[in-house]
């Protein structure tokens, strides 16, 4: 099943997230039962060369491929798609506006402006039910989370959910957290920002949307599927390391 049945359907997906480029580091996430990895070209260090090897690994152990794009970098939208992944995020989106740039990039007409050149394609031929009825598909399948990070986007949010082409919003909750708090503090568990995410959620849900965020940890995460998010990222490939390397220690001091 592609990630987008998925999640329509209801189901709780927990990701991965990958900053480091590595096909070694890539395999060893494909061998736990996480079932999709993100791949971050906004902080992490993925580039397009990186993007193309990784989701080649990520295909081939039948996980699912999503990819952060940089900050307006809606041409790497339709690229990322053309590689293969399934999903994409597109940070900072602060309007309706932005929403629209970014559903163009990431829909075939009429919903958007894709060009067609797939370099990965699928196992489906081209135009095997009518070039148009697999059009269609495509677009049905492939995700656009527009990410909600600023008051701006919080004040824009209904009508970043009305754009078509849009199929979720995904909330980065550091970000989220400075920009609600004016500066304040970074601090992806404040209960200041609970209130404003239960409603990011509960709007995606009844635009007929998908809502997504970042989890540090179990315990974050648990708390946002409460919420109503359902692709929630846990951590990242950095700090699987970490923690991986702290775990063996405890245990010797235990």
């Amino acid at each position: 099943m592609s990630l987008a049945s998925r999640l329509k359907a209801g189901e709780t997906i927990y990701s991965g997230w990958s900053s480091v480029t590595d096909p070694l580091v890539m395999e060893a996430l494909c061998r736990t039962p996480l079932d999709a990895v993100l791949l971050d070209m906004q902080h992490g260090a993925h580039d397009t060369a990186s993007v193309v090897a990784l989701t080649g690994i990520l295909r081939s152990t039948e996980k699912h491929a999503l990819v952060r794009i940089p900050v307006g970098r809606f041409d790497m939208a339709s690229r990322a798609l053309d590689i293969g992944v399934e999903a994409v995020v597109a940070p900072m989106i602060n309007s309706a506006g932005d929403a629209r740039l970014f559903a163009a990039a990431m829909k075939y007409p009429p919903l958007g402006e894709r060009s067609w050149g797939q370099l990965r394609g699928r196992p489906a031929s081209y135009g095997a039910g009518g070039s148009g009825a697999y059009l269609r598909e495509l677009n049905e399948s492939t995700l656009a989370f527009a990410m909600i990070e600023t008051r701006a986007a919080y004040e824009a949010l209904d009508d970043i959910l009305a754009v078509d082409g849009i199929d979720g919003v995904f909330v980065g909750p550091s970000d989220f957290s400075i920009a609600w708090s004016n500066g304040a503090e970074v601090d992806a568990g404040s209960e200041a920002i609970i209130e404003p995410l239960t409603h990011i959620a509960a709007k995606a849900k009844a635009a007929g949307k998908l809502a997504a965020i970042y989890a540090a940890g179990p315990l974050l995460a648990r708390r946002f599927g409460a919420l109503g998010y359902t692709y929630i990222p846990l951590a990242a490939d950095t700090a699987y390391l970490t923690l991986g390397v702290q775990s063996l220690l405890d245990g010797l001091k235990a």
